[in-house]
């Protein structure tokens, strides 16, 4: 059982990354080799069926072909307004096939120009692959809709608004994991621990961009609103957040960071390598599939346990299994607070995870 279980684990940091034309090869490789990822854009105002160019960071032979598919596009109603569309595209850039996230930003409809009915913008960012960008999805659809408030059929603010907006994408949308990884090294663990638990992060001495890296990277690695949850979750999840003394805090005013209140364990302590391979890589896609495989892993982990507690009420060899289970997986701490929280309103599951955290404490009393 538990063989299947350190292979299942194996797998999973193991990624795949023919996705992106990579060597399908394990992780522990992936730092040999570099790729930097060339990114592009293109704006076009659609009036009447016709698309007109404004602005492109696209080689001269290759924006007409972007053009004409996005025309293409348009005309089978494939492009819905304010809903981002993701393909692969094959255009004379070195890629030749790239990844493309395309979306229709109406113009707002006035009493006075009913002509103006279905014109509006269309944006293009591109970049990776069509399976990389679909892993940024919420955030490319964020960005793009904050061009909304300063686009106009002139369009007199392209050069000192919309195209250095449109030349940061990239860097806005896809890289803040990449940025965070390499801010915190060896000490990722700590934070990734953080978003399983709960806990609330503090960064200082540092500026807002990096804040908000770090912010955006907890909330892509937390579970909220992927694992059941009920009003005692909640409560629990902000108790744990309010209580300072267990605030994780990251004081990059020093080189590298001095963390405050780190706690990890050897499930996330396993994923260190993983994601500062990937990062040596400068990959953001594959940054963002070890993450979202991360999160995958804790939530099989999660529901093997809840399968344990159930057979552990019935069952004296569930609850031995169940102690193992929690030995072997690494994350128990993490996994008995979900856990504890989950079943509050069950007094003979908190009589087994009572059990259980004492088992914990004194395994963990024994490797002192």
């Amino acid at each position: 059982m538990f063989t299947s279980q350190t292979s299942s684990f194996q797998e999973s940091i193991d990624v795949d990354e023919r996705d992106g034309d990579y060597d399908n090869e394990e992780l522990a490789g992936y730092s040999q080799k570099i790729q930097l990822i060339n990114s592009y854009y293109a704006i076009y105002y659609y009036q009447n069926t016709s698309l007109i160019l404004l602005d492109a960071s696209l080689p001269s032979d290759a924006e007409p072909e972007l053009r004409s598919y996005i025309s293409r596009r348009l005309s089978k109603g494939a492009l819905l307004g304010g809903m981002g569309n993701i393909a692969t595209v094959e255009l004379s850039i070195p890629e030749q096939a790239v990844g493309c996230y395309c979306c229709l930003l109406e113009q707002e409809k006035s009493p006075e120009q009913p002509e103006a009915d279905g014109n509006g913008w269309v944006v293009c960012l591109l970049g990776g692959s069509e399976k990389g960008l679909n892993s940024f999805r919420i955030e490319l659809d964020k960005y793009v809709q904050g061009l909304q408030g300063c686009l106009t059929p002139e369009m007199q603010n392209l050069e000192t608004d919309v195209r250095p907006y449109l030349n940061q994408w990239y860097e806005e949308s896809v890289m803040h994991i990449h940025r965070v990884v390499q801010l915190l090294q060896a000490n990722v663990g700590y934070i990734l621990h953080a978003a399983l638990s709960h806990k609330l992060v503090e960064v200082t001495g540092t500026d807002e961009k990096t804040k908000a890296d770090v912010a955006r990277f907890i909330k892509a690695a937390s579970l909220q609103g992927l694992v059941q949850e009920d009003t005692t979750t909640a409560s629990l999840c902000k108790a744990i957040s309010e209580d300072s003394h267990t605030n994780l805090i990251i004081d990059c005013s020093t080189s590298p960071p001095t963390l405050t209140n780190e706690v990890s364990n050897r499930f996330c302590d396993d994923w260190i390598q993983a994601f500062l391979n990937a990062a040596e890589r400068f990959n953001p896609f594959l940054l963002r599939q070890i993450l979202e495989n991360f999160k995958l892993k804790a939530i099989q982990d999660m529901n093997n346990l809840k399968r344990f507690i159930r057979q552990a009420e019935m069952s004296h060899y569930a609850l031995f299994r169940c102690c193992l289970f929690l030995q072997s997986c690494g994350n128990g701490d993490v996994l008995l607070q979900n856990a504890r929280a989950e079943h509050s309103s069950f007094p003979e599951a908190c009589g087994i995870i009572n059990v259980l955290e004492e088992f914990l404490g004194e395994q963990a009393q024994g490797t002192l």
